[in-house]
């Protein structure tokens, strides 16, 4: 029962370690998706809202969380709404996309709320942010808000 130390990795063992298990591919991730996941962003889509996320939480622009998210769609804040597909149990946030439906929000799911949380900047993950408009990335948020729009809305 004493604590034992660690041993140090090196540089070159972590970035070994990282793409051989951590790293997993868009197909694997869709196979634990939410069978309310719909619309589901492209791989590629997926990329673009992972760095308008990136981009976007460098100057704190935005909405992280289900309480938080909700809240401010509330009080009628714009933006896109990108969700975690991979959420469990999903009443936690099954009521979002009905939500920005009546606001007239874009929202889309993305595979993996361990990438979400990442990308914004987070040790933990997330499975809500809701990116809000801003100059600085102004040329994403408009690419993002135009794709994520043209996806089919489920039934």
């Amino acid at each position: 029962m004493t604590k034992t130390k660690k041993e140090k990795v090196s540089a070159d063992g972590e970035e070994a370690a990282a793409a051989d298990g951590n790293e997993r591919s868009y197909h694997e991730l869709i196979a634990n998706v939410n069978p309310i996941a719909q619309p589901l962003a492209s791989k590629k889509l997926s990329k673009k809202l992972y760095k308008c996320v990136k981009k976007a939480a460098k100057v704190k622009n935005i909405r992280r969380g289900v309480k938080e998210v909700q809240k401010f769609i509330n009080k009628g804040e714009k933006g896109i709404v990108v969700l975690a597909g991979d959420t469990l149990p999903i009443d936690v946030y099954c009521h979002l996309p009905v939500m920005c439906e009546d606001r007239n929000l874009p929202y889309a799911y993305i595979p993996s709320k361990g990438d979400l949380g990442s990308s914004a900047g987070s040790k933990r993950p997330t499975c809500v942010i809701l990116i809000k408009p801003h100059q600085d990335y102004q040329d994403a948020y408009d690419e993002c808000v135009e794709e994520v729009s043209s996806l089919p809305k489920p039934l």
